[in-house]
């Protein structure tokens, strides 16, 4: 119970936050960006410190960070060739499908139906 109070107070925390900026339309564009970031800043720190789910979203984010350092990217080389062979598969499937579609217009058109197209 007191997990989603606390959820909720972060929750309220970020509206108050943007509900600042609004409040400040008058003011520089600099202070409204800053109150929405005050508010999403206080109500993540309240959920990710304070409540049971931020605790492991937090622990979620660790764990992705570590798995994707082992992850091993492709060279500048190997994404070119890559990106090349899948444009030449896609110009190569468009032709046979053009040519499948003329081709049965013209069996059913011309050759069964004997009409010109």
């Amino acid at each position: 119970m007191i997990d989603k109070i606390k959820i909720a107070l972060s929750l309220l925390l970020i509206a108050a936050g943007i509900a600042g900026a609004y409040l400040l339309s008058e003011q520089a564009l600099v202070l409204r960006v800053l109150a929405v970031a005050a508010g999403v800043i206080a109500g993540g720190v309240l959920f990710c410190k304070t409540t049971e789910a931020g605790g492991r979203f937090v622990q979620l984010w660790r764990e992705a960070c570590i798995e994707l350092k082992k992850v091993v990217w492709p060279t500048r080389k190997e994404t070119t060739q890559m990106t090349l062979l899948v444009f030449s598969l896609v110009v190569i499937m468009a032709l046979f499908l053009f040519i499948t579609d003329k081709g049965l217009e013209w069996l059913i058109y011309d050759i069964v139906l004997g009409t010109p197209t």
